[in-house]
């Protein structure tokens, strides 16, 4: 493994650029746009590709960590890491706070978006995401003390295509909020 050096936050790229954010050494914080969000068709029947997202570009495999804080106010505010190919091809996977609650949730979209949610016993203050790609695969973790990681997600996502890798943030319901993200890491994998 070999970190990509030149991956670092104060170098990385927007898509929908929120009107408030910030980098300070290996932190971002952001306040994703109002009714922003990323979700194509599925059981809604609406499709958004307005939330706030991070990234930089990756061709190979990957892994990439994230200790995310949220100051969750709206349903459905939500932050995690994405990883994108393009509007119909993405994976975004976090928090989600829905009915008061944070969950650790997952979005897996080629053409259609579906989504898993796991309920947290606990609003904890941080989490931390992990996620790795291998081959045709996309695997994601998370972890409630940056040492013992829990598998939520195992997903296909097109191997031998660049993407977009980083962070993201979206408040589908309300008018934002305070995301910040920590200790980020992106390291290719050989």
């Amino acid at each position: 493994m070999s970190n990509l050096s030149d991956h670092t936050l104060g170098k990385m790229n927007w898509f929908n650029e929120p009107k408030t954010w910030n980098v300070k050494k290996n932190t971002l914080t952001m306040f994703p746009n109002p009714k922003s969000d990323f979700w194509c068709k599925t059981h809604y029947g609406y499709s958004f590709d307005n939330g706030s997202f991070y990234y930089d570009t990756c061709n190979g495999e990957f892994e990439m960590t994230v200790k995310i804080t949220g100051k969750y106010k709206t349903q459905y505010d939500q932050m995690g890491v994405m990883i994108r190919i393009n509007k119909k091809t993405w994976i975004k996977a976090g928090i989600e706070y829905v009915n008061d609650q944070m969950n650790v949730s997952a979005v897996v979209t080629h053409n259609n978006s579906d989504w898993s949610m796991i309920k947290l016993d606990s609003n904890p203050e941080s989490i931390w995401i992990k996620a790795v790609r291998k081959s045709d695969a996309i695997e994601i973790f998370y972890s409630l003390d940056n040492i013992s990681y829990q598998m939520m997600r195992l997903a296909y996502f097109p191997e031998n295509k660049a993407c977009l890798v980083g962070l993201m943030a979206a408040s589908p319901k309300g008018d934002g909020f305070k995301a910040t993200f920590e200790e980020f890491t992106l390291k290719e994998l050989y």
